[in-house]
């Protein structure tokens, strides 16, 4: 009896020593997405569906935010390690005193684009009604209409676009991998004509990015390392099997209930990914890049947006 008793304690002493430490001990840590399930975030699902955040040691716990718990706040409110904010936000907040760190860059390029109703140019809309996104201060339209005299009357909107298609205003902030895509499912059609890429007028500023507290990056670097890089396999996982993350994707918007399609959901992946691509390596660097971290804080400076400049080695916590 006493024999089988140690058997079996060796046994489990060998099964204990044969699994591997990050599966004994993974480190929880709380990622809140910048909004509702949906392909823009396939890089991170893969990542945990994969085991990739296991392999690194980490239990990552993927949050959607809502309109009463917001991304920033969760944040805030330590409800999650860390959160997914566009980049000239965090500079705003930084410049404001709440020190942030950006540990993952997914955005390489700008995705927003300004459409009118009209079937004119956004730059002859002068004084026109134009909506733009309430959950961001989109400081580009702003910047823009400044820069331009457009002196556009803002009109603050939650999602969708139906106020748009109804007319009730005369053109919509959209982004290339969202709102765009929804305006040709709705049959809107688009021209080059009625339609502003900010990325092709001296606008093509990175947008979101993984950010952490200041204090937080300071006491748990390797964990914060841990994430990023997991995360990069994630995407570039994504990039090689695109139908089979969508299948993934398609698992979290039913689980989350979020409201779209199939169609929509691999028109956004792809031009996800498009928008990954560094403009000018053309590979996906998963970088701030100093040179437009100077450029936005160059622009917010100079339109009353910031505080104070915001450094490149400021956002990435040297």
């Amino acid at each position: 009896m006493k024999y089988q008793l140690n058997i079996k304690i060796l046994g489990l002493t060998m099964m204990l020593l044969a699994m591997t430490p990050t599966a004994l001990k993974a480190e929880k840590f709380v990622f809140t997405t910048a909004w509702t399930a949906q392909a823009e975030f396939a890089g991170y699902y893969i990542a945990k569906e994969k085991g990739f955040y296991r392999e690194q040691g980490l239990d990552v716990v993927i949050q959607h935010p809502s309109l009463t718990s917001t991304t920033f706040n969760r944040l805030q409110s330590d409800q999650c390690n860390a959160a997914m904010i566009s980049m000239m936000s965090a500079m705003d907040f930084i410049a404001q005193g709440i020190p942030l760190v950006n540990i993952f860059q997914e955005s390489m390029n700008s995705s927003n684009i300004l459409v009118s109703r009209w079937d004119i140019s956004p730059l002859k809309m002068k004084g026109k009604k134009v909506a733009i996104f309430n959950s961001d201060p989109n400081y580009l339209a702003i910047i823009m209409s400044k820069k331009e005299g457009m002196d556009y009357e803002w009109v603050r909107f939650t999602s969708h676009i139906n106020l748009f298609l109804s007319g009730a205003i005369d053109a919509t902030m959209v982004v290339s991998y969202n709102e765009y895509y929804q305006l040709m499912q709705a049959g809107f059609k688009m021209s080059e004509e009625n339609i502003y890429r900010f990325s092709e007028h001296g606008f093509n500023i990175q947008e979101n990015g993984v950010y952490v507290k200041r204090d937080y990056f300071l006491t748990h670097r390797e964990t914060c390392q841990k994430f990023a890089t997991a995360t990069s396999k994630g995407w570039e996982w994504v990039a090689a099997h695109p139908d089979e993350a969508l299948e993934i994707v398609m698992k979290y918007v039913r689980k989350y209930n979020a409201p779209t399609n199939r169609v929509m959901q691999k028109l956004m992946l792809k031009e996800c990914l498009r928008l990954q691509l560094d403009p000018d390596s053309k590979q996906r660097e998963f970088r701030v890049r100093p040179d437009m971290v100077e450029k936005a804080s160059q622009l917010m400076l100079e339109y009353g947006m910031l505080k104070r400049r915001v450094t490149y080695k400021e956002l990435i916590g040297q």
